[in-house]
């Protein structure tokens, strides 16, 4: 029996929450081993492990992966959520990297002081709405289908179900004027594995708090400002 994928990184959302919602998806069990000093940090990238000094990691199938894209393409590819050749491969990082770009700018607002945050809300909302759920909301109008590949359910699904679950906790109306957004989300989430990932008790994480942001900041040695950039 092969051994579960053990992912290193903070007890927190960040750039691993991508990679635990994918193997959630696919229906793999995982252990988890967090950070929580300094020394745990070093110790990885002493022995070689971390090839660039980042978080997150991922051991499975023998080897210890690294930079968070590289590992989500692997787990998709592995567990056929990369659609079914190279066009559809294509679409699926396309779509993807629209809601990298929305999480990213989600996961920002953690590290700010608080008068730059409220500011920061606002413009959430309105990239969200004027700029990228608008296009998610289109594809999925225009091609008639219940997944945004090959009507098929892939990586790039699961990705912007994380990514509407996120602009919702800033914003709980986000999706008041997608109704395909509102029907995906819906339709997405009664998935079996995606309805287990949801329910109390599964290893999604929570909303960060006050204690992983001083956690990140004390085990990076970053700023608020920068140390969400260290952790890809």
């Amino acid at each position: 029996m092969s051994k579960k994928p053990k992912l290193h990184y903070f007890n927190g959302r960040g750039k691993m929450e991508s990679i635990r919602w994918l193997l959630a998806a696919a229906g793999v069990e995982f252990e988890e081993s967090f950070l929580e000093t300094r020394d745990q940090f070093e110790a990885l990238f002493r022995d070689g492990t971390l090839l660039f000094q980042k978080v997150p990691m991922v051991e499975i199938d023998g080897m210890k992966l690294v930079q968070t894209m590289a590992i989500l393409q692997y787990i998709a590819a592995k567990y056929n959520l990369y659609g079914n050749d190279l066009q559809e491969r294509l679409l699926i990082d396309m779509y993807v990297e629209g809601t990298t770009d929305l999480m990213e700018i989600i996961m920002s607002q953690l590290f700010m002081q608080q008068e730059d945050k409220e500011r920061q809300t606002n413009v959430i909302v309105r990239k969200v709405k004027k700029h990228y759920f608008p296009v998610y909301e289109k594809i999925l109008r225009d091609h008639h289908q219940n997944f945004l590949v090959g009507n098929q359910f892939s990586w790039a699904d699961v990705q912007l179900l994380e990514a509407i679950l996120m602009a919702e906790e800033i914003c709980v109306d986000v999706l008041s004027d997608f109704s395909c957004l509102q029907d995906f989300k819906e339709r997405i989430s009664e998935i079996p594995t995606i309805k287990a990932f949801l329910q109390p008790g599964s290893q999604r994480k929570p909303q960060p708090d006050d204690k992983y942001v001083e956690t990140v900041r004390a085990v990076l040695q970053m700023y608020y400002k920068v140390a969400f950039t260290f952790c890809n």
